[in-house]
């Protein structure tokens, strides 16, 4: 016998901590449709999401470094899918719902714009008069109205515990996105995986690229960061002398275990502390249960300072990252005065929803790649 949802939900309720969103207490979509046969509303939700354009996208959009500087720095979407492996890793810990967590970790980014957070503060600025942008938001727009693939709704048409994770994500660099119908004092524990899940990655491969360019140095992370300093100490008295390439790579791997081990135990004791008996008794609590110890966060702070100071606002990095924006600004203004360069997708949307969000709409979803080549088009100048 083939095995069906109803047998997939029966496995959650039997596994899953009673705290987990379960598949089949979902609230439910925006849209009425038959429910799945063979897979969850989850799973179904993540295979929406890899499906999307938005996705395949993310392949060709900034992480730190520029898309294009190097084949082995991360893009926009190998830190996504490095984002869903961690938060499915924790997730099964927890005992609470993989799925959930890791659709949300695959949608979490399908919002951000070309050229990273530079890119996002451009935006943003010139939107000002217009409701401002917001890359969680935008992931939430992306979902609910952009991508458009099914006949019956405009959208993904995603489940209402994925679009609340996105509504309600943020790690250090964001800002949670507010919305009507989405009020509760926190999100589900899926929800709140994500986001730290994010924040797991982010420090490790950041590291990782950032050594991979020679804009950090072992010997500078072992004097200036307590948290590679103990990683580098551990390593060596597990492996003795290793080469450069792998010992970089059990340094990393290193800290991600002791970032997830210590994600899981925090949690577990506030989970304990609070006896919370339900997904819904998370979303009461008046802070996120899923944190690091005082101890990892102090750490993680440490580390976060070292990397604003030596590899995001380094001159091999922000330099490029501002010169691209620039080309993002050029481009919002010209289409302003010229419309009839945008894409007949962008100027129906505009018909709708104005121009000015149609265009920011049509720039947020650009490629690095695709905004280079577009100025070089209008202006004449080579990226």
């Amino acid at each position: 016998m083939p095995c069906t949802r109803a047998d997939l939900e029966a496995r959650e309720r039997q596994f899953l901590a009673p705290y987990a969103q379960f598949s089949a207490d979902t609230r439910g979509r925006q849209h009425a449709e038959e429910p799945p046969e063979w897979r969850t509303h989850y799973q179904r939700d993540r295979d929406r999401v890899i499906h999307s354009r938005a996705f395949r996208r993310l392949e060709y959009k900034t992480q730190v470094f520029l898309n294009g500087t190097g084949d082995h720095l991360r893009t926009r979407l190998t830190h996504t899918m490095e984002v869903a492996g961690i938060s499915r890793n924790i997730a099964r810990a927890l005992r609470i719902n993989e799925d959930l967590t890791e659709t949300i970790a695959l949608a979490h980014d399908l919002g951000h714009p070309p050229f990273g957070h530079k890119g996002e503060a451009c935006l943003n600025r010139l939107m000002k008069k217009h409701g401002g942008f917001e890359h969680n938001c935008q992931s939430l727009r992306i979902v609910e109205e952009l991508e458009q693939k099914y006949p019956g709704f405009r959208g993904l048409n995603l489940s209402w515990e994925v679009r609340e994770g996105l509504v309600k994500h943020y790690t250090a660099c964001d800002h949670p996105a507010r919305r009507k119908g989405f009020d509760a004092k926190s999100s589900s524990l899926e929800a709140q995986v994500a986001n730290l899940a994010d924040e797991i990655t982010y420090y490790s491969h950041d590291l990782d690229d950032g050594l991979t360019s020679g804009l950090l140095s072992e010997k500078n992370l072992r004097r200036d960061v307590r948290i590679w300093a103990q990683a580098d100490r551990t390593i060596q008295r597990e492996h003795g002398a290793l080469p450069e390439e792998c010992r970089h790579y059990f340094i990393i791997r290193c800290l991600i275990d002791g970032q997830v081990k210590d994600v899981v135990n925090t949690t577990e004791e506030r989970l304990r502390a609070t006896g919370v008996p339900s997904a819904d008794a998370v979303r009461l609590q008046p802070k996120p249960l899923v944190q690091y110890s005082p101890e990892r966060r102090a750490q993680n702070q440490e580390l976060r300072k070292y990397l604003y100071k030596n590899l995001y606002y380094s001159p091999e990095v922000h330099g490029p990252n501002l010169r691209a924006v620039q080309m993002l600004e050029d481009l919002f203004h010209h289409y302003t005065a010229h419309h009839g360069e945008i894409s007949e997708f962008t100027r129906k949307r505009a018909r709708k929803d104005g121009w000015p969000l149609a265009i920011c709409d049509y720039l947020a979803g650009m490629t690095d790649r695709f905004a280079m080549l577009e100025h070089a088009r209008l202006f004449g100048v080579k990226s």
